[in-house]
C-alpha cells in the first residue's frame, strides 16, 4: 500500500473512533481524561530529561506532539485532504515520517478509546488504580509494543532528517508551498521535530541516548502494568508521579 492510502486509511480510522466517542455519553470526556493522565505520567517518567538542557526540547516535543491530549483534528484534516500531494511536495524521507506519524496516530486513538471505555466503568476508583485497571482490561500487549516501536521510529526518522544535507533549507523553502497546499500543520511538525533533534547534536549520539531512554523506560512501564502485582504497580506509579510535583 502506498503512502497516500496508508495516510488516508489512518485518518479515516481516527474519524470513526471520534464518532464513536462523541456518540457515547461521557466517552469523549473519558478519552480526554485518559490522554491527560498519560501526559502527566510521561512528564513524571521523564522529569529529568524535561529539566536537562540537552534533552528538554526533545522531551517536550514528545510530550506535546505524541503523548498529549492535543487536538490533532486540523492535522488529520490536512492529511486526508491532500495526502496524495505529500509525495509530490516533500522528499521521500519526509513522506516516510508522515506515514509513521499517521499510523501512530491511528493506533494511539484506538488504544485510548479502549482505555476510556474501561475508565468509565471504574469511575469510583482513584486515578492510579483506575488507570491500571483500564490498562489491564484492554491488554493488547503486541499492539502496545507496535505503538512504542512506532513512536521510536518517528524519532529515528526525524533524527535521520537532521543529517540529510540541505533538508533544513528545503523545509524552510517549503513553508509557503506547504501552506498553500494546506499542509501547514505537517510543515510545523516537521520543522519543530527537525530543530528539536538537531539541537541534541553530537552527530546523533544525543538523539540515540534520548530514544534509548524512552525505549527502556516505556518497556519497564509495560512490564509493571502488565505483570506486576496490582499493589506493587500502584505504589511504583504513585512514586513516579510524585517526582513531578
Amino acid at each position: 500500500m502506498d503512502a497516500t492510502h496508508i495516510i488516508r486509511d489512518s485518518v479515516t480510522r481516527v474519524a470513526r473512533l471520534r464518532t464513536t466517542a462523541a456518540s457515547t455519553p461521557g466517552l469523549a470526556r473519558a478519552v480526554s481524561e485518559v490522554k491527560r493522565w498519560q501526559a502527566r505520567r510521561f512528564s513524571a517518567t521523564y522529569v529529568d530529561l524535561l529539566h536537562a538542557a540537552q534533552y528538554q526540547s526533545a522531551a517536550r516535543f514528545f510530550l506535546e506532539e505524541l503523548y498529549s491530549e492535543k487536538d490533532y483534528a486540523t492535522r488529520d484534516e490536512q492529511f486526508a485532504r491532500i495526502a496524495s500531494a505529500l509525495e509530490r511536495l516533500f522528499p521521500k524521507q519526509v513522506v516516510l515520517t508522515a506515514v509513521s506519524l499517521a499510523q501512530l496516530h491511528g493506533l494511539t486513538e484506538e488504544l485510548d478509546l479502549a482505555m476510556a471505555q474501561h475508565w468509565l466503568v471504574n469511575a469510583g476508583l482513584p486515578d492510579v488504580s483506575r488507570y491500571i485497571a483500564a490498562w489491564r482490561a484492554v491488554g493488547r500487549y503486541p499492539e502496545r509494543l507496535v505503538q512504542l516501536d512506532t513512536v521510536l521510529q518517528v524519532g529515528h526518522e526525524l533524527d535521520r532528517l537532521t543529517r540529510t544535507p540541505g533538508l533544513r533549507l528545503m523545509l524552510k523553502m517549503m513553508r509557503k508551498p506547504a501552506s498553500v497546499a494546506g499542509l501547514g500543520a505537517l510543515q510545523q511538525f516537521l520543522e519543530r521535530g527537525f530543530d528539536t533533534f538537531a539541537a541534541m547534536g553530537s552527530q546523533g549520539s544525543g538523539a540515540r541516548y534520548f530514544l534509548e531512554t524512552v525505549q527502556v523506560r516505556e518497556t519497564q512501564l509495560f512490564g509493571l502494568l502488565f505483570d506486576a502485582p496490582a499493589a506493587t504497580c500502584e505504589a511504583q506509579i504513585a512514586r513516579t508521579l510524585a517526582q513531578s510535583i
